[in-house]
């Protein structure tokens, strides 16, 4: 008898149901999805009010001791993480020790976040939890096999800590917000984030299969995380792990989201309010024409026109959805431990299908027509030369755009060969495109790495980031954004 599966059956205060749907077509869809992607494993849980509907794993949690996945399984949730992270802050905001609406500066230390357009005392908390602080794009990750360590919070502020649009002016997704938070739990509560989250959230939500990166006593339950070809990625870490660093089982992870749906259940605790958990999940920022996100939680009206809120997540050797369903008290989660795909979204649709039927044909009629890709030709507004520089933390490094009216728009950083800005796009005022160069920094340049403008056009000024994006050989790579100013000549 496994002993360990007998020790982690549901909780007996959320009931199987005693009419359980037919998932039947939803199983033989994840068979025939696993096997098509060689996906090591994934494991799921849905759940009704206090019912779970159903739970269970397929595939290899670990293929080389040829361990199986099952809902008790622990994986690695990426940016599921945000929606914990958030929680936490809000456990502080209803004690009273942080204010949603004032600037998330005023929680920090000596290291501040840097506004180059608009004001910093506009970057509040609440702004920095709905991605429109005027923080950029960034993702960084640290390896095991590695030399360079993880630096401190400060030091990561210090280089990354730049406001690159004016706060509240544009949705941008962003970990490194998500980093701030963590850092205000652990500068406010005089904890470390990981004791914290398992204090205050994991214990009293009775989640015994959910942590703060991987302890010693988990481990043998945990998913590896596999590279698309199925290689072993080696143990990494992050500058962000507010964003990035929380692992739970299915069984786990659908318990937190019935607890988010305000259907208290007897053996979890009230960690915060109804009206709390509301405002969570009340949109403050668009992220789409469908989206909005509130605090730590997207929230879409998705094409069945249903309503739903979550969070999913992506990065190496990890692919992830929560999905909850407000009106019918549904609370749905999907686990692989692959990365590169949308298998979790597809199933978690799948299961919606089979408890409400009409979702499924109001998907099937509103697939998205495909849209063409804008085309790049000469603006009229651009043309001419544009110099100035990207600032990164060890340097202000010159760069010069040339646009021709024929179309071709040439790049000069530093003293480097002059070369042709690809796939430029100009959409919405902002000027995006890519090329190759060296921009000196150390982060970066741990990896092959190309830069990606994504500039906006402010008056006779272009300014905002430019992102150097990493492609580490079966890895994930980093995006790590650097501010960038050009005026006309």
């Amino acid at each position: 008898m496994d002993l360990h599966r007998l020790l982690y059956l549901p909780n007996p205060t959320m009931r199987p149901s005693l009419s359980t749907p037919n998932f039947s077509a939803v199983e033989n869809l994840i068979r025939t999805r696993l096997t098509q992607t060689g996906i090591a494993s994934l494991a799921l849980s849905i759940a009704q009010g206090d019912q779970i509907l159903w739970e269970t794993g397929f595939g290899w949690a670990n293929r080389a001791a040829q361990k199986p996945a099952d809902e008790h399984t622990v994986y690695s949730l990426a940016s599921i993480s945000k929606p914990i992270t958030a929680t936490g802050i809000m456990i502080l905001v209803e004690r009273g020790l942080i204010d949603l609406d004032h600037p998330i500066n005023d929680y920090l230390g000596n290291a501040k976040l840097t506004a180059h357009v608009g004001n910093a005392a506009d970057a509040t908390v609440r702004r920095v939890a709905n991605h429109s602080s005027g923080l950029p794009l960034h993702c960084h990750f640290f390896y095991e096999d590695e030399a360079a360590p993880r630096p401190h919070m400060d030091e990561t502020i210090r280089r990354y800590g730049h406001l690159m649009m004016p706060p509240g002016e544009t949705y941008q997704y962003a970990n490194s917000g998500f980093g701030l938070l963590e850092y205000l739990i652990e500068r406010i509560s005089g904890q470390s984030y990981a004791d914290f989250l398992r204090q205050e959230i994991f214990i009293p939500l009775n989640l015994p299969r959910t942590s703060v990166d991987l302890p010693p006593n988990l481990e043998p339950y945990s998913a590896v995380r596999y590279t698309a070809n199925g290689q072993h990625i080696p143990w990494y870490t992050f500058d962000h792990p507010g964003a990035s660093a929380v692992w739970a089982s299915a069984h786990d992870l659908v318990r937190f989201g019935l607890f988010h749906l305000k259907t208290h259940l007897p053996d979890q605790k009230t960690i915060l309010t109804d009206d709390t958990i509301e405002q969570m999940q009340q949109p403050t920022v668009r992220s789409s024409e469908q989206s909005g996100y509130g605090i730590g939680f997207r929230v879409t009206e998705d094409d069945g026109g249903i309503l739903t809120t979550g969070h999913d997540g992506a990065m190496g050797g990890v692919r992830t959805r929560l999905i909850l369903v407000p009106e019918h008290n549904l609370s749905v989660a999907v686990l692989t431990n692959g990365g590169g795909h949308n298998l979790p979204i597809e199933i978690a649709a799948a299961l919606i299908d089979v408890l409400l039927p009409k979702h499924a044909e109001n998907r099937a009629k509103q697939q998205p027509e495909p849209q063409d890709p804008p085309q790049w030709s000469a603006q009229e507004n651009l043309l001419g030369s544009w110099s100035g520089s990207i600032h990164t933390y060890t340097d202000d490094l010159p760069l010069h755009l040339t646009f021709q009216p024929d179309g071709d728009i040439h790049i000069k950083l530093a003293n480097q060969m002059t070369t042709l800005l690809n796939d430029p796009i100009f959409q919405n005022d902002t000027l995006t495109g890519r090329f190759n160069a060296d921009i000196g920094s150390n982060d970066a340049n741990k990896h092959p790495n190309h830069l990606r403008l994504n500039l906006k056009l402010r008056d006779n000024v272009l300014n905002g980031p430019t992102h150097a994006i990493s492609t580490p050989h079966n890895r994930s790579g980093n995006a790590l954004s650097y501010w960038t100013n050009l005026t006309r000549k």
